[in-house]
């Protein structure tokens, strides 16, 4: 993951799809920290990597507020709204979140509803990153291990898919009513 977001730190355009969670770039302070929390009460990591690992999150997120800005155009899965993290406080906060990231300039944010059923064209995670020169990265990830793509003739069927499942989401105004009624509770 270290060499993928060396490249994110340059990227002119992040195109993200995400399952089950919230894409790190989007989450609040108080979601990554219960996310890392968990991990330390189920004994994966130690209270000194869940702090390391949220020093980290600061400081990709930081690096999207630079001079110029990647466009950024974000594709969750509404599993990422319903999955309750944190509790009612941390899920409202990290949706007021959602919804000001919405409303940015270099922003579009979608949910890929449950009914696209198996329209959907990724079952894992996906990032895909343009770079300044017009060349592109891609990063997928398991449970196991990540893999940054780098060869352009295996990323343009990734992107095809990109495209296609923008295409099949909801609008930003639809997502930004998603998550407003997902606020209202667990659904």
């Amino acid at each position: 993951f270290a060499a993928y977001a060396k490249e994110e730190e340059r990227a002119v355009e992040i195109r993200l799809f995400e399952i089950g969670l919230m894409p790190g770039l989007l989450q609040t302070p108080a979601y990554a920290r219960a996310l890392a929390e968990a991990d330390v009460r189920r004994g994966l990591i130690t209270e000194a990597q869940a702090d390391h690992r949220l020093a980290y999150l600061a400081k990709r997120q930081a690096s999207l507020e630079r001079q110029r800005p990647p466009m950024l155009l974000v594709i969750m899965d509404e599993s990422c709204l319903r999955h309750w993290v944190g509790g009612d406080d941390v899920m409202h906060e990290q949706f007021d979140a959602l919804v000001a990231f919405a409303a940015r300039r270099n922003a579009v944010l979608q949910v890929a509803p449950h009914t696209m059923g198996e329209a959907r064209p990724f079952n894992l995670p996906v990032n895909l990153l343009t770079m300044a020169d017009g060349s592109h990265v891609g990063y997928a990830e398991s449970q196991a291990q990540g893999h940054v793509e780098r060869e352009p003739s295996r990323l343009l069927s990734i992107r095809a898919s990109y495209h296609h499942l923008m295409a099949e989401a909801l609008s930003a105004s639809a997502t930004v009513a998603l998550i407003n009624q997902a606020r209202k509770g667990k659904q």
